[in-house]
């Protein structure tokens, strides 16, 4: 592999994905936004309320391999490409759904959106395509940091568009396809080599299980998993939990929005300090985080409780789930990318998956009430920790030469 001397490129890669995550990103707090609140509103039982977003997830599982694979073959554009027109498809089946109030159709436009959801997961790989080694922390945190331009403009277009047309949330989809239209141009302006074909005497890499075995690939899957499940799993009940707790939809959309904030100002600096104090810190850090907000989300429902939760909820995401990225990006060679980095995201989003199928029937089947079912989603999150804290404990204690 050239040694990379220079990261003019990769800075130039960065911006764009930057931009593709604050303006493709945006549709994805406004759909986490109103996903529950329509499909209660579609769902003959309540306990399906978050159905929505678990298809979207599920999409998102189903779609990292084959995106993987399509990019290793034919570049990180035609799989951006191919992600952001699903998402537009989404949206369209989602607002066709809504108006003739069908829950199928429009649990069928999720699972398309979840394609995309898969494809700006790959943002984060591609910064470091051309990064050299000690640019490609800062690079995964700069793409992960341009979130926070859709963290502001997704709540508030759910704002504006919620109540556009007289069926509910339908302007919110059709909004989500016209900033498709307007951002899938930024692709044409990626300069990602496409990886070259692989000669017959190339090395092969490790099969999936040999690259499971090794241990900082193994901590860095289940902290990413553990990470952006239980960030999902709160996230996902929130808007049910705000409004069913007696607070208003613009109230729920305050409380996202002021929780993606968090998931994505970190960003700015979670590289630096990955560089000074080592990605196990970091990743033990966000752990940690992710602990106080579901304490912090036990001691009431306040509309105070749900802001502080979801704050330290998004910055325990940030440094978990960052920290897992660096961790994994340095523990492959070049050539198992496309294996390695589907079977990461097949992994993540399983977990994610089953996270937001459990947080609508926690919230809306534990005990009757918001509260009751508020408070089963936070005490949820505790054995996950522990795995994750386990396994990052584990590594610490391994022989160095091991």
């Amino acid at each position: 592999m050239t040694q990379i001397t220079s990261d003019t490129q990769a800075k130039r890669n960065v911006l764009v994905l930057v931009m593709a995550q604050a303006i493709l990103g945006a549709q994805m707090p406004m759909i986490f936004t109103i996903g529950g609140l329509a499909g209660q509103s579609l769902a003959s039982n309540p306990c399906f309320a978050t159905l929505p977003i678990s298809l979207i997830v599920l999409g998102s599982m189903l779609s990292a391999t084959p995106l993987s694979s399509i990019m290793q073959k034919h570049g990180r554009r035609a799989g951006f490409f191919i992600g952001a027109i699903c998402g537009a498809i989404g949206a369209l089946i989602g607002a066709y759904g809504l108006y003739i109030a069908s829950f199928p159709i429009f649990l069928i436009g999720s699972l398309f959106t979840g394609v995309y959801m898969s494809a700006q997961g790959f943002y984060r790989f591609a910064a470091t395509d051309t990064a050299s080694e000690e640019f490609r922390p800062k690079a995964i945190s700069y793409v992960m940091a341009g979130g926070l331009l859709a963290a502001i403009i997704g709540p508030q277009m759910v704002k504006f568009t919620a109540d556009a047309f007289v069926v509910p949330f339908v302007g919110t989809y059709l909004a989500v396809v016209l900033m498709t239209i307007i951002g899938i141009n930024l692709f044409f302006l990626l300069d990602i080599p496409k990886p070259p074909m692989p000669s017959l005497d190339a090395p092969k890499g490790r099969s999936r299980k040999e690259l499971l075995k090794d241990p900082v690939i193994a901590v860095a899957v289940i902290c990413a998993m553990v990470s952006y499940a239980l960030m999902n799993l709160v996230m996902t009940s929130t808007p049910l939990a705000v409004v069913g707790c007696g607070f208003q939809k613009n109230s729920a959309a305050d409380v996202v929005s002021a929780h993606v904030l968090a998931m994505y100002i970190p960003s700015f600096f979670t590289g630096h300090l990955i560089a000074r104090f080592g990605v196990e810190k970091i990743v033990a850090t966000g752990l940690v985080i992710l602990a106080g907000a579901g304490a912090v989300a036990l001691q009431g429902v306040e509309i105070e409780n749900f802001f502080i939760a979801l704050i330290l909820l998004g910055v325990g995401w940030n440094f978990g789930f960052i920290g897992a990225t660096t961790m994994l990006a340095g523990a492959h060679a070049p050539h198992e990318r496309g294996r390695m980095q589907g079977m990461n995201d097949l992994l993540v989003f399983g977990g994610v998956t089953i996270a937001s199928l459990s947080s609508g029937g926690l919230m809306n089947c534990s005990g009757g009430t918001a509260q009751a079912g508020w408070t089963a989603v936070n005490m949820a999150m505790a054995p996950f920790l522990v795995l994750a804290g386990g396994a990052l404990i584990w590594l610490w204690l391994r022989p160095k030469d091991a």
